[in-house]
């Protein structure tokens, strides 16, 4: 027992070492995105996290699940998902930025569509997304298709409630029940690349007619979901784990470290993220349908984001 005593306290902060150097090299290992100057440095407790769900099929090949309907030769840099998360102490707000908002390109000072901002690269993106809509960005985090998968199948995962079954041929979605269903990674990738979304409701299909801002919604869902799986395990190792096992298609920006990945988790740790909905209108720039920023409405919402 005097020997238990003596050596316990170095065996437990050899072992905290231990999980310390492995969540540091986890983090160390994703991929970078040098960002420069166009992040904010934050001057208080609360970090806005701008989320990217990226196009990119690079690494995608044809004995991956619906390969059909992801394809596997998209060029070019496009984003699906566009979502700001706010994690203040105990509480996280996320809102979706529509890929069609009708903004002013931050580099090269044209209107045209956020999407197109993307495309000039992630700095363009936070400088842009910024500028419109006047919040800051403290961190970037990028995910694509290939690491997709492999997170939510890393969680073992994820459990969705569906009011009625639905499906999409061209995602490849299946859920032939209603209510809480757990997705694996190929599905939970069908649910949020959903844009022909079919729900069956008394035996009649009936497709969602919001379009985009059904799939937003959708897309926060799955967010909801991936933060309550993590803030169950009220393990911020956890969220180390998962970004472990989605470091191949992970890229984050060139600041953010293993500080700021516990910090998130414990911002996530039992909290559901309140969604708000940014105001915009469905408009036409020429021949393009978009959407534009609802200026009268917009400031009560981006308040939520700010200091």
């Amino acid at each position: 027992m005097r020997w238990v005593l003596l050596y316990l306290p170095l065996l437990l902060l050899l072992a905290a070492l231990g999980v310390g150097f492995w969540a540091w090299r986890t983090v160390e290992g994703l991929g970078r995105v040098e960002v420069g100057a166009a992040l904010a440095s934050p001057s208080g407790t609360a970090r806005n996290y701008l989320l990217v769900g990226s196009d990119s099929r690079a690494g995608i090949d044809e004995s991956t699940p619906n390969v059909g309907a992801i394809g596997t030769d998209i060029g070019g840099n496009r984003s699906d998902t566009i979502i700001v998360l706010r994690i203040d102490g105990s509480t996280a707000t996320m809102m979706s930025i529509p890929r069609d908002l009708w903004v002013t390109d931050a580099e090269t000072g044209k209107a045209e569509k956020i999407n197109a901002a993307y495309n000039r690269g992630p700095a363009n993106l936070i400088r842009t997304v910024s500028s419109t809509l006047g919040i800051e960005v403290h961190h970037y985090v990028e995910i694509d298709f290939v690491s997709f998968s492999g997170m939510v199948d890393a969680m073992g995962g994820i459990t969705i409630d569906f009011p009625h079954p639905a499906s999409d041929r061209n995602s490849g979605l299946l859920v032939p029940e209603s209510g809480r269903q757990r997705l694996d990674g190929t599905q939970a990738l069908a649910y949020v690349r959903s844009r022909r979304y079919v729900e069956e409701i008394d035996g009649v299909a009936v497709r969602d007619p919001t379009a985009d801002l059904g799939r937003q919604t959708r897309q926060q869902n799955f967010i909801r979901a991936v933060l309550g799986e993590v803030g169950d395990t009220r393990n911020p190792v956890t969220a180390v784990r998962l970004v472990g096992a989605a470091s191949t298609g992970v890229r984050v920006d060139q600041v953010l470290g293993v500080s700021d990945v516990m910090s998130l988790a414990r911002g996530m740790s039992g909290a559901e993220p309140e969604t708000v909905v940014l105001p915009t209108r469905p408009a036409r720039q020429g021949k393009q349908a978009v959407l534009e920023l609802i200026e009268s409405e917009a400031p009560a919402v981006l308040a939520r984001f700010k200091k």
